[in-house]
């Protein structure tokens, strides 16, 4: 029941795990507020999540106008009062090699991925405070704890969530506000067709790990009870996920077991 009748923002709605969360936390009893750039695609969301109308709002936005976010903030608010839990879940990946990888691009995950959660969290959290009560859910990545081959940008973006995130968990806990870092590890989304090639164009090729992946409804209810328990970092996936561990207790090990990996 944690989220029946709490109002839940996602940005990255319109696709995904997003779109995941949407449907999922809408069966839950959530009022949602779903946001991305693409206005049609979260109409289509809306619609299929069924049931009241009235209790999913839609806000376009996008994460590189940092800006606009104070508004998009404050629209929100007009709209439900207060905000419960928001899901910094939109971003963008990336797929070459540091050496082919143009400044623009570097900077434009580090907007979308880093950046625009900040803005938007900054934005919302005045009301949250004065609520006394809040919770900011944000999806790095198993990259948030360790790198690879043609992701220097990518993991970048998601290491700096936890060290930005962490500090403000303890920031705001006298607040009665939570934060939760998620790291996925692969889930089936267009994540990688998506991702930025050095020179800013599409990589349109899905990936060996996402191809094989947990399909993203599967993702959200694993996701869920976890955040319900309020944990502070949270790792779903598949055998990816020991990295994580790798990375903390054998960090030479897992350099040479990356070495000789797929990572496309």
């Amino acid at each position: 029941m944690a989220f029946h009748d709490k109002v839940a923002w996602i940005t990255g709605a319109s696709s995904g795990i997003g779109e995941a969360l949407a449907y999922a936390l809408h069966e839950r009893g959530a009022k949602l507020i779903l946001s991305a750039r693409r206005e049609q695609k979260l109409e289509e969301v809306k619609e299929s999540c069924g049931g009241d109308p009235s209790a999913i709002h839609i806000l376009p936005l996008d994460l590189t106008d940092t800006d606009s976010l104070d508004s998009k903030a404050q629209q929100a608010l007009n709209q439900c009062g207060s905000v419960d839990y928001l899901f910094n879940n939109g971003g963008i990946s990336q797929r070459s090699l540091a050496i082919d990888t143009e400044m623009e691009v570097i900077r434009k995950v580090m907007e979308v991925n880093f950046f625009g959660a900040v803005a938007l969290t900054k934005a919302l959290l005045p009301s949250m405070i004065k609520h006394k009560s809040g919770h900011i859910v944000v999806t790095s990545s198993v990259m948030g704890k360790f790198g690879t081959r043609l992701r220097s940008s990518y993991a970048s973006s998601k290491h700096a969530l936890h060290g930005y995130f962490d500090c403000l968990r303890q920031e705001v806990q006298e607040h009665n506000i939570n934060v939760s870092l998620v790291c996925p590890g692969f889930i089936k989304t267009d994540v990688t067709k998506n991702a930025l090639e050095g020179d800013g164009s599409k990589h349109n090729k899905m990936g060996q790990g996402q191809q094989h992946g947990m399909p993203p409804d599967a993702f959200a209810e694993k996701l869920l009870p976890k955040i319900e328990k309020k944990k502070n970092e949270i790792y779903i996936g598949g055998k990816e996920i020991a990295g994580i561990y790798l990375k903390r207790w054998a960090p030479n090990l897992l350099n040479k077991i990356l070495l000789k990996s797929d990572v496309t």
